[in-house]
């Protein structure tokens, strides 16, 4: 039979003697990896810094675009922009500063517990001593992730209010309204998601870098060392958890108290400024909605990211591969930053938006494109950092958990969840945007009660 992984020849025992791991040596192209990770994650951090300068280059002044003219009324307009807009950041940093305390806390104490039971659970049978190293490593990873999921959520609440006035400034430009206000929005986000994954990037790496001398540089060491910094992904979810479930409640109690009290008893327009409630409202908004979605998007990243390096731990054939070969969830979302920023100036400089509806297109046009330049680089990736055995019975890729897999599948796994994502993006516009029949129908359908 042709000696494939789909169709292995059988080997004698002399073969298996001398075939170990499939043959497989550490790739020369392993050390590109540490390069492109840490490279990657500065170069995100940049480029959010650049993207800050872009938005803070607006000035809290309804009259500084290009036309406008200076009035009583715009001065008024700026004292309301100015004032409105300190409130909600000192309340969204009270906010924060409070939930933050109690996270600490919370760290604090989990940390201990992590520490105790899993020192206790992977104690040494023959002796019952307790694995203590392996414990405190565990708790170690955990504040790791708990902490920069904090930091995560922070630059996301401060960039937030940040931008917020300055895109009512944007929205106030008389020929270009929406392109001046969209962008700045735009780059507000991107602040927080390059600054997130750049800091994630790197935290993780340094982290994995520093623990792994303390465990020996075998197939057994490098499970052992990606079971403990499972604690990381962990971390970045507990942090999640509290701004979303904690800004949630917070948004919405303020939310329906500032209907009750303003709409209902003082007949108060919606969102009107005079209600203390909307800042409360508007201030639940930013912890909840962008500081929440920041730490939970960390810890998506983390929680994926480290399932990917211990899924890859377990087998022989790519740890004999190298360091980099195991680095390849890690290299791979370090790319990801190089190519959402060559995506990002489509929106913003290439297509720019210039009316209501541009908006929807801008943004899917960013999924499409991401998607079709993140493609080859994920193929790029895979058969270069990704090992093929020369012998036994998985001739041309590698074995995990006991599945012959490749270079080639491992390419077709991530661009079937790239692609997959893309489709679920387009499907989910389709059924929610106001754009399109279902939505229509369901508020032609409201009007006569059907």
């Amino acid at each position: 039979t042709l000696d494939t992984p789909w169709h292995p020849r059988t080997m004698d025992s002399l073969d298996m003697a001398q075939c170990v791991n499939g043959g497989i040596e550490p790739l020369a192209s392993g050390a590109l990896t540490t390069p492109i990770i840490v490279a990657t994650g500065i170069i995100g951090i940049v480029f959010s810094i650049f993207l800050l300068r872009q938005v803070a280059s607006v000035l809290l002044d309804v009259t500084s675009a290009p036309g406008a003219t200076r009035t009583a009324d715009s001065a008024e307009q700026n004292t309301k922009l100015v004032e409105l807009y300190r409130a909600i950041t000192v309340g969204a940093s009270a906010f924060l500063n409070a939930e933050y305390k109690l996270c600490a806390l919370f760290v604090a104490v989990v940390s201990v517990g992590i520490t105790l039971l899993i020192s206790w659970a992977t104690k040494d049978p023959a002796t019952g001593e307790w694995a203590w190293t392996s414990g405190l490593i565990s708790a170690l990873s955990f504040f790791v992730g708990a902490v920069t999921s904090m930091v995560s959520g922070f630059i996301g609440m401060r960039v937030a209010v940040f931008s917020n006035a300055r895109c009512t400034v944007g929205a106030c430009d008389p020929s270009k309204g929406w392109t001046r206000s969209f962008n700045t929005a735009f780059r507000a986000g991107g602040v927080m998601g390059f600054s997130l994954t750049g800091i994630a990037i790197l935290a993780l790496y340094i982290l994995l870098a520093i623990l792994r001398t303390a465990f020996p540089d075998s197939d057994e060491g490098y499970k052992q060392l990606m079971d403990v910094v499972a604690g990381f992904g962990l971390g970045g979810s507990s942090i999640a958890m509290f701004g979303r479930v904690g800004g949630g409640i917070y948004t919405k109690a303020a939310d329906v108290g500032a209907d009750l009290a303003g709409k209902v008893v003082e007949d108060l327009p919606e969102d009107d400024p005079h209600n203390p409630g909307t800042i409360a409202d508007n201030v639940g908004d930013n912890v909840g909605d962008v500081a929440g979605m920041g730490s939970d998007l960390f810890g998506s990243f983390g929680e994926a990211s480290c399932a990917a390096l211990l899924v890859g731990a377990s087998s022989p054939m790519i740890v004999a591969a190298g360091w980099g070969a195991l680095m390849f969830p890690l290299a791979l979302s370090g790319v990801g930053i190089l190519v959402c920023m060559a995506t990002s100036f489509v929106a913003t400089d290439l297509m720019p938006v210039r009316d209501e509806k541009g908006i929807e297109s801008a943004l899917k046009m960013q999924l499409l494109v991401s998607t079709l330049l993140m493609t080859p680089c994920v193929y790029a990736l895979a058969v270069t950092l990704l090992p093929a055995a020369t012998c036994g019975m998985c001739v041309g890729g590698f074995v995990v958990g006991g599945v012959c897999s490749s270079p080639l599948k491992a390419f077709f796994c991530v661009g079937f969840g790239l692609w997959g994502g893309c489709v679920i993006g387009f499907v989910t516009e389709y059924y929610t945007s106001f754009s399109y029949t279902p939505v229509q129908e369901v508020a032609n359908a409201c009007r006569t009660g059907a």
